[in-house]
């Protein structure tokens, strides 16, 4: 038995990359997972990879931007293996531009992904967890998210894919504080691995080694989400979890900085001296990838 035995897990984005890694990782400790792609044929491919290896999966290409669509995901979900327990938002696509070339266009489309992806299908799980939760089941329900580095920190060239990803890292927040109550954690991870995505931009820093450990193989990050997709995952909540290679951290977020207290308002005048001792006294910043 798996630490996932008998759990029903839905996986967007699951065709490939770090979704595929996740999916097949699940599937081997005993969950039974719904693989959802935008791309028939991509899924097809991953739930026969887990058919060969023993597990158990089905195959769903609804479009995860779409409202009603993603209701289906979770129907599906439900009326194949009776139940729902983890959604693992991981469905991802970058338009990147530096800001000043970037189109409406390539804002909406990540956007749409990213964040609306993420609201779209959790908003259908969490009410049926919500039903379950008042009808005196006990839940043990799981949200993952999937923020970024840029999401954290900023990345040149990725302003709206930056601002999506930060978008997630809140979402995380609310939702872990306000789900609490039905049984349901919410939890987040910035990964670095090889997929689709990455080619194109860190296609030689991140190329598979003739030998020796594979750093960005998105298979290193799977452990992390099963785990996180467990019952034994149950009293971690509202948290980013950075993921690479062998490493596992646990990212610190924006909190209150150091204050300076005048007792009364501030003239503009005296606002430059203040800030200059806020600067001195603060924590700098991580870069802006790319900076």
């Amino acid at each position: 038995m798996g630490i996932c035995n008998e759990r029903v897990v839905i996986i967007t984005g699951a065709g490939g990359g770090l979704g595929r890694a996740y999916a097949l990782a699940f599937a081997a400790e005993g969950a039974r997972v719904v693989v959802n792609d935008i791309n028939p044929e991509a899924a097809d491919r991953v739930v026969g990879e887990i058919g060969e290896a023993g597990g158990v999966a089905v195959a769903n290409s609804d479009d995860i931007t779409d409202y009603s669509a993603s209701a289906n995901i979770v129907r599906q979900a439900v009326e194949t293996f009776g139940d729902l327990h983890v959604v693992v938002n991981n469905a991802g696509i970058c338009r990147d531009r530096m800001f000043v070339s970037l189109s409406e266009a390539d804002w909406d489309a990540v956007m749409a992904v990213h964040l609306k992806g993420h609201f779209c299908i959790a908003s259908h799980a969490c009410q049926y967890w919500r039903e379950q939760s008042k009808a005196g089941k006990a839940v043990q329900a799981r949200i993952i998210n999937t923020s970024s580095g840029a999401g954290l920190q900023g990345s040149i060239g990725q302003s709206n894919y930056s601002a999506a990803k930060g978008g997630i890292a809140s979402l995380t927040l609310v939702q872990a504080a306000e789900l609490a109550r039905y049984g349901i954690t919410a939890n987040a991870l910035a990964p670095a691995a090889r997929t689709g995505m990455t080619e194109g931009v860190f296609g030689d820093s991140m190329k598979k080694p003739e030998d020796g450990f594979d750093y960005f193989d998105p298979a290193n990050v799977a452990p992390l989400v099963v785990w996180l997709g467990s019952e034994a995952s149950g009293h971690v909540t509202g948290r980013m979890f950075e993921a690479e290679g062998g490493k596992i951290s646990i990212a610190d977020g924006w909190r209150t900085g150091p204050v300076r207290d005048k007792g009364a308002r501030w003239e503009p005048a005296e606002i430059g001296d203040a800030v200059a001792g806020l600067l001195d006294d603060a924590v700098p910043a991580q870069k802006v990838y790319g900076s």
